[in-house]
């Protein structure tokens, strides 16, 4: 999957790899020894895990030569942990690779890790047999073995994909033009729904790129996606025949974890309801102030300096990825209307704030007046069909804060001189027209 976001901080990325066995020579598949019939290959779909990478689940292709005992695992969700790593990720420059490894040890590592291990044998002649396990023979040479990794679009799955419509002559893609049964934003929802802030951020870093329609084939970047089209699918055979491409399908190791949910979750009113609350919270501070006490100014400086933090840090990062990164689905983010770098000012102006700065406050005002006209911009252009973004749920989180501040900022305008001051300092509005 290359030039994915899915995802800033550093652990994104999709796969869980297998620890690798290279073999000291190539498999008989690779050398012609193999003849088809006695080859068996299987799709094996492994179930999402705990961390970050491996939310998506993973997927492996299995070559086994009954006749001469021989059996291997191809893993394309391989990279290496080194120093240029993280750079090359958030660059959206990561390679991965294709590895071998021993079957029944990567199986024994995903059941420890508590994750389904499912296999599909496919029904095919022994000639799509024999061009699956070269092509993969070949895959693993160390010349060919390096991808791009892309999340949506080239990942350990769509590798396998890809394999499997080739031996069967494009049958698999061409029964997957229909239209997919959801976007690829709303596949991301629900197999991050299992961390409600991790989905949140992904689901503010990526454009209207993964909001338009896809059909069932790019559906098929998941595993368990591609799992159920193998099983749905039948093929016709050169005589014309018609068969299950699925020829028996068996579970090695049945994990105890809560299946991933059919649908996206539904976070919009939870979302609005924390935007009112953290935006009338500003408000209150601020009408606090007026009996004279210093921690409505102190509680409303901290109030800023999370809030910058929170949303500034991902807005940057956001702007920044647009700008020199390879991440496409982070361009022209409508998001940059809510969240930006200027959200980041939030942070050095709210510390000013709770330190009992009276000039900063005109300062924050003039910042929240122009996010929350850049916030309802952004909700005024929605009317257009270029600004078609789904990021409803973002808006209803962000604009009430934004909105809530800069009233809060004009309530400011108006207070008493003991307003979010304490004793002997000036007033907001005396201040400003002190030379």
């Amino acid at each position: 999957m290359p030039r994915l976001v899915p995802l800033l901080i550093s652990l994104i990325g999709l796969l869980l790899f297998a620890a690798p066995v290279h073999a000291a020579a190539r498999p008989p598949w690779g050398t012609g020894e193999s003849r088809g019939e006695d080859l068996v290959i299987s799709l094996v779909t492994f179930s999402p895990g705990d961390d970050v990478a491996s939310w998506w689940g993973h997927g492996s292709l299995v070559v086994e030569d009954t006749r001469l005992g021989k059996q291997r695992l191809y893993n394309y969700g391989m990279f290496s942990f080194d120093s240029t790593m993280l750079s090359r990720y958030a660059m959206g420059r990561l390679e991965f690779w294709v590895d071998e490894a021993s079957v029944a040890g990567t199986y024994r590592h995903y059941e420890a890790l508590d994750r389904d291990v499912r296999v599909q044998v496919l029904n095919l002649t022994p000639e799509q047999r024999l061009l699956i396990g070269s092509l993969l023979a070949d895959n693993v040479l160390p010349e060919n073995r390096e991808y791009l990794y892309h999340h949506y679009d080239d990942n350990c799955v769509t590798r396998l994909r890809d394999m499997i419509d080739r031996a069967i002559g494009g049958q698999l893609r061409q029964s997957d033009r229909a239209p997919a049964r959801m976007t690829l934003r709303e596949h991301t929802r629900r197999y991050t729904a299992v961390s409600p802030p991790m989905s949140v951020l992904l689901d503010f870093l990526m454009n209207d790129e993964i909001d338009r329609p896809i059909t069932r084939w790019e559906e098929a970047f998941l595993p368990d996606e591609l799992e159920r089209q193998v099983a749905a699918l039948q093929v016709e055979r050169p005589d014309g025949q018609k068969v299950p491409l699925l020829e028996k399908g068996w579970t090695y190791f049945k994990s105890d974890r809560p299946a991933v949910p059919e649908e996206p979750p539904r976070y919009a009113p939870w979302m609005l309801a924390l935007g009112l609350a953290v935006g009338a919270s500003a408000v209150g501070l601020m009408a606090w102030g007026r009996r004279g006490s210093r921690w409505p100014r102190v509680l409303l400086g901290l109030e800023h300096v999370v809030l910058g933090l929170v949303f500034g840090l991902p807005g940057t990062a956001l702007f920044v990825m647009w700008l020199v990164t390879n991440h496409t689905v982070t361009y022209r983010n409508e998001n940059l209307f809510l969240a930006n770098p200027a959200t980041l000012l939030l942070v050095p102006l709210g510390i000013q704030l709770a330190w009992g700065s009276v000039k900063v406050r005109a300062r924050l005002r003039v910042l929240w007046y122009g996010l929350a006209g850049l916030g309802g911009l952004g909700l005024v252009l929605k009317v257009l069909p270029l600004f078609n973004q789904d990021n409803w749920r973002l808006i209803a989180l962000l604009l009430p804060i934004s909105v809530g501040f800069a009233g809060a900022f004009l309530l400011d305008r108006a207070r008493t001189p003991a307003t979010l001051r304490q004793p002997g300092e000036q007033s907001l509005s005396s201040s400003l027209k002190t030379p």
